[in-house]
């Protein structure tokens, strides 16, 4: 079943449970993806007969072993073209999700290769996240939501969510950085040693190390 549509699809559901538990349901699928449930459905019920996802009726869709090594594929595309594009053409990391999402689909797998070793094999994405290797495998350390970390934390800024470039640039601008070290306060974040006030939002779109 070869579609970029379909590879979006397996690429949303391998997302989602990346970085916390809860299993993804049509619902959800279809406000991420800004399709119509009815939609959703229909193409729920192709990859589920292709073998890529399964899922029972008003189920969560969970990604099979073929689903799973084929959205991480599609993982692979999408992170390695976002740091190749801050990386050689200094786009900013609120500029690139939109242009991977085109490019992940139609650049052929020797250039996709070329881009891994021009840019020495990197292991994760501009945002933090983890790229994975041409077998397919990821490397993660354990993390903490920064909404969830207590008072008297510290860690490093492991991974910032990309979705919304609006508050990429106002993290950004409040000095947030992937690798940065934040300590959680009685009054808020003390970043890389300066008591800071994060924009709203931030707590729900940062991950630190646990």
């Amino acid at each position: 079943m070869a579609s970029p549509a379909a590879d979006d699809y397996l690429k949303t559901v391998y997302a989602h449970t990346e970085w916390q538990d809860a299993p993804i349901t049509p619902s959800v699928l279809a406000a991420k993806l800004g399709i119509a449930p009815s939609s959703v459905t229909e193409m729920v019920k192709k990859l589920a007969a292709a073998g890529l996802v399964s899922h029972v009726p008003y189920g969560a869709v969970r990604l099979t072993d073929a689903g799973t090594q084929r959205a991480l594929a599609m993982v692979r595309r999408h992170r390695l073209i976002e740091t190749w594009l801050v990386q050689e053409f200094e786009y900013g990391w609120d500029e690139v999700h939109d242009e991977a999402e085109v490019l992940e689909h139609t650049i052929s797998d020797r250039l996709l290769e070329g881009i891994d070793a021009r840019l020495g094999r990197p292991r994760f994405d501009p945002h933090g996240d983890a790229i994975p290797d041409a077998a397919g495998v990821v490397d993660r350390e354990p993390f903490v939501l920064l909404a969830d970390a207590p008072a008297g934390h510290t860690g490093r800024v492991l991974r910032v969510d990309d979705r919304d470039p609006e508050l990429l640039r106002a993290l950004e601008a409040a000095g947030v950085a992937v690798a940065a070290t934040v300590t959680i306060t009685a009054s808020g974040v003390d970043l890389e040693g300066v008591e800071t006030a994060l924009p709203d939002g931030a707590a729900h779109v940062v991950w630190l190390s646990a």
